[in-house]
């Protein structure tokens, strides 16, 4: 029988991943202390503190490293040479999606000063802007961006999106990136999803910001370094853009930073994938790969080979 040694970083994952089929020997290491096996098939580690640890993994046997978010970039600087790497696709788009269209939503029916107005006892009604029959751009359209897009149908929006192969999918006109200086002047909202890293940085900057029609929305939900943060403030301080960012550049947020005061501006702490969607999700990501290692099948999202 085929015998897998699987290492997770927290006793309630490994509650959430029983019954395990048998042959599994499962260990708690959260990895803030040397590896408890020179072998390893799996190897789990922690959530939000994944880059500081993955150092502990040189010189362990392990068979796939499997990440917790869909983000892998500068994982591969990190993680010891030789060892592959999975991500968590199909575990957070549907929470980050969700928060984008929230954001959407909370922005273009000014949901902050309603808030701010319920703090006051104040009633101060407004008329706001529509979702409905806007002109969404979508930047990306992997996982989240499809999720995205998905949600956004119900909404009568008409949505494009831009990727890296121009096609119709989903129902969804998808563009290149050649094709942004004439999308952008109609685009009245943009939703960013795509990854962070050197293809991707500051893709927004103030020659993109400036293309956009007035009053128009930036909506990140992808990575903080997608967007020049510096363009972006003086396009809101000018009072031209408006914007909803669940990821900045840097992160966290400075209290002193201007990001927090600009004019037409929701910030949300990075909390995309942060549901309660994340737990079931992860468990059964780790059992399906348990289960095909067990089977003698490939695993499922590996970004990174680990050849050498």
């Amino acid at each position: 029988m085929t015998h897998l040694v699987v290492s997770v970083p927290s006793e309630e994952l490994a509650a959430d991943l029983q019954p395990l089929p048998d042959g599994v020997d499962l260990v708690v290491w959260p990895m803030d202390s040397p590896s408890p096996r020179e072998r390893f098939d799996l190897v789990v580690p922690p959530y939000m503190s994944m880059s500081r640890v993955l150092e502990r993994l040189k010189g362990v046997d392990v068979g796939l490293v499997q990440g917790q978010s869909i983000g892998y970039e500068g994982v591969a600087e990190l993680l010891p040479p030789g060892l592959p790497f999975a991500n968590a696709a199909s575990v957070h788009e549907a929470s980050t999606a969700e928060l984008a269209l929230a954001l959407v939503l909370a922005s273009q029916r000014q949901l902050p000063s309603f808030v701010r107005s319920q703090d006051a006892r104040a009633w101060h009604p407004v008329a706001a802007d529509s979702l409905a029959d806007r002109n969404v751009l979508v930047l990306g359209f992997g996982g989240v961006g499809k999720a995205v897009a998905a949600r956004l149908a119900p909404f009568e929006t008409h949505v494009t999106a831009v990727a890296t192969r121009a096609r119709i999918e989903g129902g969804v006109e998808v563009h290149t990136l050649d094709d942004l200086p004439t999308l952008l002047p109609t685009a009245e909202i943009v939703i960013l999803t795509l990854p962070g890293g050197d293809a991707t940085q500051h893709l927004v900057d103030a020659e993109f910001l400036a293309a956009l029609p007035d009053a128009a929305l930036v909506v990140n939900v992808g990575r903080g370094t997608l967007v020049d943060t510096d363009a972006l403030v003086s396009e809101l301080q000018a009072g031209r853009l408006r914007a909803a960012l669940d990821v900045t550049e840097p992160e966290p947020l400075p209290g002193d930073h201007p990001l927090w005061s600009a004019p037409g501006t929701l910030i949300a702490p990075h909390v995309g994938g942060a549901s309660s969607a994340m737990r079931p999700r992860i468990a059964k990501l780790v059992r399906t790969q348990i289960e095909r290692m067990l089977a003698g099948q490939e695993p499922l999202n590996v970004v990174i080979d680990g050849e050498e």
